[in-house]
């Protein structure tokens, strides 16, 4: 009977488990193991770059495209990474992205000057942009439609959110006891034994024939590549100083706006279109692309907002900080597991109403956070919620989005969901961030002149003390911050209402697909800037 089943899944899934290899479960090992290191790559990094600063003598601004690079490679490469493996075949791009990325974590980890760590860093987005779509359609040819796809699906998507509390821990980890070289150094071992391990656990998809469509992937690219780059410059610093109306800020979104445009115009044109304009006509695939884009906004706006106020606010250290996230991990693997069962009783619909409610109402409860609380009466609760109703979102929205894809377009399809997450970060990060450091530098302005009208009435100069001007610097904060968090709830309530209105897919939809292909949340998109002292 088993040896019955596993012609069943081959046919069922062509180029998926390599021919009379192992399991699909080792299949799926490999392709969660390879995703954990691209998204926990993002978060361990962060954690050492005042480290980095200060051996590389980086100035704050140029600190940031430690993280710009990798985002702005990866993010432009996208579309183009997903289409090759359509046609050249994924495993192979899997392997190579594999490759590609390891080689420059290594590289990256020797640096001995600024230029050869963010030319390594962009190399590693590259890479990252070639692993992502690949192994996202691997899992489709692997598992069959239906509550195996919706399990596997489920892990893989854990696997990617979980990654960035593990990054978090690691890289505390690594840089306190041994070197910040080693945060990059770590990828080495583990894209080395997962390329060696993709060739006996996955087969290859055929090649197709066909130019790739050069107009579109240069428009594309450079089109997603300087939205992230104006998005990621615009935000307000948190001086309060606001960088919207910045020449190159400006220069950036007007060039995004044109490129993007003119890709628009090629893809219908195009015999053999990076983006098919197909994958678009249906309703329910558009709408969960829209709502996958809200949930890259407020998650990853969470995640940033959250660390720098546990640290910045209660003075947890980076380790503590990734601890603290264990809860939230947890919340995220239950709910995960918990869609493969409901998804095939109730449908997917009113689990994305129930993800999208669930966090609007944790990022609610989490926008009431002050300097004055606790991490168990303002943190813990709100984020088990949040990781619960993200979980919901990611995994069913994939489902929904990838639905009945023709195997041929299975890897343009996955990264057009990771390019829309890693412009919704990059959004969430710009617009949160301006809200945040807005309110943070009027609440410290407001303090201030409340303390010299105090004093003026009594006479005397104001000299307030260290202790004060922290209290008023941790006060400022928490306010920014939950403002921020405020905002974010309203991006999921927005999600809501896509989900509401655009999404009609039935369950019958679902469990009737032919070749659905799930995506779940790609490397880190738009990387977290920590603010750094020049």
């Amino acid at each position: 009977m088993s040896e019955t089943r596993s012609k069943t899944l081959r046919v069922a899934a062509p180029g998926g488990v390599a021919d009379g290899g192992p399991r699909p479960g080792l299949a799926l090992l490999v392709l969660a193991t390879a995703q954990l290191m691209v998204v926990l790559d993002a978060t361990i990094v962060n954690v050492a770059l005042p480290h980095i600063q200060r051996a590389l003598g980086f100035s704050g601004s140029g600190l940031e495209w430690v993280v710009n690079a990798y985002a702005l490679a990866f993010g432009g490469l996208l579309l183009l990474g997903g289409r090759a493996g359509d046609r050249l075949g994924r495993r192979k791009m899997f392997i190579a992205g594999l490759l590609l990325f390891s080689a420059a974590s290594l590289a990256g980890g020797f640096a001995t000057s600024q230029a050869f760590l963010l030319t390594a860093r962009a190399i590693q987005g590259a890479g990252g942009a070639l692993v992502a779509p690949a192994a996202l359609a691997l899992i489709t040819t692997t598992f069959p439609e239906g509550p195996p796809r919706t399990r596997a699906l489920g892990v893989y998507a854990a696997m990617s959110i979980a990654g960035g509390a593990i990054g978090l821990i690691g890289g505390g980890l690594l840089t306190t006891y041994a070197s910040w070289r080693w945060v990059l150094f770590v990828n080495v071992p583990i894209g080395a034994a997962v390329a060696l391990a993709a060739p006996r656990v996955l087969a290859e998809t055929p090649r197709r024939r066909g130019r790739f469509d050069l107009p579109g992937a240069l428009t594309g690219s450079a089109g997603v590549a300087a939205l992230v780059y104006g998005l990621v410059s615009a935000a307000t610093s948190p001086n309060g100083v606001s960088h919207w109306g910045d020449a190159k800020v400006v220069a950036s979104l007007a060039a995004a706006a044109v490129l993007l445009a003119a890709f628009a115009v090629i893809e219908t044109r195009s015999p053999q279109a990076l983006l098919p304009v197909r994958l678009l006509r249906d309703r329910n695939r558009t709408g969960a692309y829209l709502s996958y884009g809200g949930v890259g906004i407020f998650i990853f706006g969470m995640f940033f907002f959250l660390t720098v106020f546990m640290q910045a606010v209660w003075g947890y250290s980076a380790l503590k900080t990734g601890v603290a996230y264990l809860p939230f991990t947890a919340a995220l693997l239950v709910a995960s597991g918990a869609v493969a069962q409901l998804v095939s009783r109730i449908g997917a619909r009113p689990l994305l109403l129930a993800g999208s409610a669930a966090a609007a109402g944790g990022l609610f409860w989490l926008s009431r956070i002050s300097e004055h609380d606790t991490y168990t009466s303002a943190v813990l609760g709100p984020t088990m919620v949040i990781g619960a109703g993200t979980a919901l979102l990611f995994v069913t929205l994939s489902l929904v989005a990838l639905n009945r894809v023709p195997e041929a377009d299975a890897g343009v399809a996955s990264s057009v969901l990771n390019t829309g997450q890693q412009v919704g970060g990059s959004v969430g990060l710009a617009v949160l961030g301006t809200v945040a450091w807005t309110v943070v530098a009027n609440s410290i302005h407001a303090q201030a002149a409340h303390a010299a009208a105090v004093a003026a009435r009594a006479g005397h100069p104001v000299h307030p003390s260290a202790a004060l001007l922290a209290a008023a610097y941790h006060h400022a904060l928490a306010t920014g911050f939950a403002r921020a968090f405020l905002v974010a709830a309203g991006i999921a309530l927005l999600t809501l209402a896509i989900n509401i209105a655009v999404i009609r897919v039935r369950r019958a939809d679902l469990a009737g697909a032919q070749q659905p292909v799930p995506a779940v949340p790609p490397t880190e998109p738009a990387q977290p800037r920590w603010p750094q002292k020049t």
